[in-house]
């Protein structure tokens, strides 16, 4: 096994608040590797330090082989970095964005890495067209194009499919896997559960510090969660009371039917015991990697307030 990221104890503050605390990562090469978390949880800081885009206050490890802080030039020229908001020049065609992208690498053969990555990733008959008027999905695209002109061996994806529709999703996401099957290292910060279970593993990142990693069936496992899924008319109605009972973690709804999940299998059944009856129907089912998000973001403690 070969690790592109083994860094230990990263810490990084803003002023007073702690934003990284103490976060240990090992990632195998060719791996995708997922985090999640809530919003302001330091997922995008922890990316940034890994790839020498940020210098932890204190912490050490390599990225690609590197030190995390003495080489942090030699990471970031071996990196792919896509932003969320799409950061390319709108005035630009997808060709002249591509071609100042090379210039900026400094490549060699520009003209053909452009013309080869167009073509990969569906953009031969667009090409001329400018940056600005593309949809989501396609402006999707041009910004991986541009994160991995540079045959870079690590990419790093912050939230990337935000606001983009479900094929273009898809899509995006059979791209990923097949640059990781070519060796590339991605670390993808994401928010969509079913993203997050296309990952090889996932690191749970809450207000600073990493609390669950492994595999998502591992995470789940890991997380003791039962739950029971509620069915029948005006099941949605009930989750405010059934939330406040003893033993229960969660209760949350998934289109129809409500999960209401915690570790006490007892006080589970008790809570939902009013209501054990027609016309609502319920069943234990496995937890999903959704009931274990929202657990961790209930237990979890705001570290801004």
């Amino acid at each position: 096994m070969t690790l592109a990221i083994d860094v230990h104890g990263l810490n990084k503050s803003f002023g007073d608040k702690h934003v990284v605390q103490d976060v240990d990562i090992a990632v195998e090469e060719g791996r995708i590797c997922g985090f999640l978390g809530p919003n302001g949880s330091g997922k995008t800081t922890t990316l940034r330090m890994l790839c020498g885009l940020l210098t932890p206050d204190s912490g050490q490890g390599a990225a690609l082989g590197f030190d995390i802080i003495r080489d942090a030039a030699e990471i970031k020229r071996r990196t792919g970095y896509m932003t969320q908001r799409f950061s390319l020049y709108e005035d630009l065609t997808i060709a002249e964005n591509l071609e100042f992208a090379a210039r900026i690498h400094e490549l060699d053969r520009r003209r053909e890495r452009v013309d080869a990555a167009i073509e990969r990733l569906g953009l031969t008959a667009r090409r001329g067209q400018l940056a600005g008027t593309l949809s989501g999905g396609w402006k999707q695209r041009l910004a991986l194009a541009s994160a991995t002109l540079h045959e870079p061996r690590l990419l790093l994806l912050d939230e990337p499919t935000a606001g983009v529709d479900p094929k273009a999703r898809r899509t995006f996401w059979d791209e990923i896997h097949a640059l990781s099957a070519e060796g590339l290292t991605v670390l993808v910060s994401t928010h969509y559960m079913d993203e997050a279970e296309r990952c090889h593993e996932i690191a749970y990142i809450s207000y600073g510090r990493l609390i669950a990693r492994g595999t998502a069936e591992e995470v789940v496992q890991r997380s003791n969660l039962i739950t029971l899924r509620g069915e029948g008319p005006g099941i949605d109605r009930l989750s405010g009371e059934i939330a406040a009972r003893p033993g229960v973690e969660t209760a949350a709804l998934f289109g129809p039917a409500l999960h209401v999940s915690g570790t006490d299998r007892k006080a589970l059944e008790a809570a939902i015991q009013p209501w054990k009856r027609e016309p609502w129907r319920w069943a234990e089912v496995e937890p999903t990697l959704e009931d274990v998000f929202i657990q961790l973001m209930d237990r979890s403690e705001d570290n801004f307030r």
